[in-house]
């Protein structure tokens, strides 16, 4: 097997891992520095950067946990679902914050070519994960639409998108079975047919 083809069977093998399935180790941050250089090889334009991530570890990770509590108290939750929401910010190693920065009156890069960017940025950033051996996933929920947690993450233009759980995965395995398939993902495109 040529080496193409063993990194295109890496690729396949890759799947989300939650973080109740991730343990330590987590990237160290040679590791990470390495994501974000895959990450960095999304199409861009050549000048612009629509994307930044940021690394909670550490007594960071406390601290966001106290954050996540707070945002489920302000959305109603009890303090039970508070504490919920503050343990699962800790149940990754490490914790990767999103956050894309959108030029909407970009004279030549149109917004959803910027998009573009930031999500072959995170597919990149999560397939390296995957090749140096570690698992991942990307959240989001409510959460990253309290005015706090947004404050407390993001610079001036900034949207938080969410956060990727890295970790070494509990356990190996094929990963589930994705939604639909080669077939509903990709057709043959035709012209339609002109009106009469």
């Amino acid at each position: 097997m040529t080496i193409e083809r063993e990194a295109l069977q890496a690729l396949l093998s890759r799947y989300s891992v939650g973080p109740k399935h991730l343990s330590e180790p987590g990237p160290d941050q040679a590791e990470l520095s390495l994501m974000v250089e895959a990450a960095l090889r999304a199409p861009d334009h050549a000048e612009l950067l629509p994307f930044r991530f940021k690394v909670v570890r550490g007594a960071a990770r406390a601290q966001m946990a106290d954050l996540f509590a707070a945002a489920a108290r302000a959305a109603g939750k009890d303090e039970a679902g508070a504490a919920m929401d503050a343990e699962r910010a800790l149940r990754a190693p490490v914790t990767v914050a999103v956050l894309a920065r959108i030029d909407l009156g970009h004279p030549l890069v149109p917004a959803h070519e910027q998009w573009a960017c930031v999500g072959g940025a995170l597919s990149n950033f999560l397939n390296a994960a995957h090749l140096l051996g570690y698992g991942g996933k990307m959240l989001s929920g409510a959460k990253v639409r309290d005015a706090n947690v947004m404050a407390a993450f993001c610079g001036p233009g900034e949207t938080l998108l969410g956060w990727i759980a890295l970790g070494t995965p509990l356990r190996r395995a094929a990963g589930p079975s994705r939604k639909g398939g080669v077939e509903q993902a990709l057709s043959e495109w035709t012209q339609p047919a002109s009106p009469t």
